[in-house]
């Protein structure tokens, strides 16, 4: 599933490529879609056509796009804290946002296709797995408004809302294994699988470690790790282990040349050169130097 950085880096696409533009009208292919759209499709195309999208946001794995009152440009100086609700996503597994010309081929799972007024570009979610979802959510009157479907999401660690002394506190409290806690998007968003072990590395910490016993000085090298790796794959436009994660324009990121330990299993650690570590975790796997990052109690 596509984490933080994946998310972003389709999130920049859609502030350069739809940000401002108009719907012309919105197609749904395919209801499961937008099952979590309870009207149901021909209410969600209502809702979309002629409703302008005023730009592009994110919360950890989430996307939304606002959607301004009435079709047309938005009016100089509008915020979206006027905006009263938005197209919101989620990726999924296999879920993309595709800028594509209008005149391409239909792809092969295509399920919602947007069309815009002046004629450029589409916009179509392709989903292969159908475990994403698009739904236009009310937006919550919140200093940073955010769909009210994500209201519990806890803000990502890249987002200026995120406290990291509140973090620490809520960390400590939770009294669980420290790689749990980080997959929890109630205490931190965005997080997933890879960067939790990548982070985990950087930070020389096993994944098991007991979050109680943490000082507030390895939380805090925990959250360097944990923005430093998002950061550096961000640069590189994410993570991709197949065709089904690629940005707006179609394009994979190359992320995974830089992994440290996740998916190398048997290979030497880069800092010490011992075998990295696969172990089972929540019906995933976690990976892990079994030197530099000795399970507690070992």
């Amino acid at each position: 599933m596509p984490e933080l950085p994946e998310v972003e880096v389709v999130r920049r696409g859609l502030a350069q490529w739809v940000a401002g533009r108009t719907i012309a009208e919105a197609e749904v292919l395919h209801p499961r879609a937008i099952r979590r759209h309870l009207p149901g499709a021909a209410e969600f195309s209502g809702r979309l056509a002629g409703r302008t999208l005023v730009s592009a946001e994110r919360r950890g794995k989430y996307l939304w796009l606002p959607l301004a009152e009435a079709a047309g440009e938005p009016s100089e100086g509008a915020s979206p804290d006027v905006v009263s609700d938005a197209l919101m996503a989620h990726l999924g597994m296999s879920g993309q946002l595709l800028v594509v010309d209008p005149g391409s081929p239909v792809e092969k799972h295509l399920r919602v296709r947007l069309s815009f007024d002046d004629g450029g570009p589409e916009l179509r979610f392709v989903d292969q797995r159908t475990f994403g979802h698009l739904l236009v959510a009310p937006l919550a009157a919140l200093v940073r408004p955010v769909p009210e479907p994500i209201v519990h999401i806890a803000p990502d660690p890249l987002e200026e809302a995120f406290d990291d002394e509140l973090f620490a506190r809520r960390l400590v409290a939770r009294q669980t294994e420290i790689k749990r806690a980080l997959l929890d998007q109630s205490l931190i968003s965005g997080v997933g699988n890879i960067y939790a072990d990548e982070a985990l590395w950087r930070a020389r910490l096993h994944g098991g470690t007991s979050t109680r016993g943490l000082t507030r000085e390895k939380i805090g090298e925990l959250l360097v790790a944990v923005r430093e790796v998002m950061g550096e794959a961000l640069g590189q436009g994410g993570t991709s282990f197949d065709s089904l994660y690629v940005n707006v324009n179609g394009e994979s990121g190359y992320f995974d040349r830089s992994l440290n330990v996740y998916g190398r299993q048997g290979e030497p650690c880069g800092r010490c050169g011992a075998p990295v570590l696969r172990e089972a975790f929540m019906n995933r796997s976690s990976y892990s130097c079994p030197r530099c990052q000795p399970r507690v109690g070992a």
